[in-house]
C-alpha cells in the first residue's frame, strides 16, 4: 500500500491562502496519478483537481477553476495544491490520492489516500 503524508491546511479568512503538501517516502510520485479531493460535512467527497502521471492532462473542477493550482516537485517527491482567493465554501476537508490509471477525477478511481487536512475559511 502506497503511503501518502498530507501537510498544510487551517484556518484562513476569506480571499487568503493555504498550500498544501502530499508527500510519499515509498514511491516516486511522478510515475503516478495525482488527484486532490475535498469532503465538507455533509457532502459527498469531490475531486478538485487531479494530473495524470507525467502531467500530460490536469483537470480542474468549475468550483476551483481560476483560484487553485495543481503542481509537482519532483526532487522533493511532493506534489502541491495552491489554494487562492479561497472562499467560506471552500471549507472542508482536503485529501490527496494515487493511481496508476487515470480516467476521471473521482474517488473511486483512486487507491491510495492522504490522511486528510483540515482547512477552514472563516472570519
Amino acid at each position: 500500500q502506497v503511503q501518502l503524508v498530507q501537510s498544510g491546511g487551517g484556518l484562513v479568512q476569506p480571499g487568503g491562502s493555504l498550500r498544501l503538501s502530499c508527500a510519499s517516502p515509498g514511491i516516486t510520485l511522478f510515475h503516478y496519478a495525482i488527484g486532490w479531493f475535498r469532503q465538507a460535512p455533509g457532502k459527498e467527497r469531490e475531486g478538485i483537481s487531479c494530473t495524470s502521471s507525467g502531467d500530460y492532462s490536469t483537470y480542474y473542477s468549475d468550483s476551483v477553476k481560476g483560484r487553485f493550482t495543481i503542481s509537482r516537485d519532483n526532487a522533493q517527491n511532493t506534489v502541491y495544491l495552491q489554494m487562492n482567493s479561497l472562499k467560506p465554501e471552500d471549507t472542508a476537508v482536503y485529501y490527496c490520492a494515487t493511481t496508476w490509471r487515470y480516467d476521471y477525477c473521482a474517488p473511486n478511481e483512486f487507491d491510495d489516500w492522504g490522511q486528510g487536512s483540515q482547512v477552514t475559511v472563516s472570519e
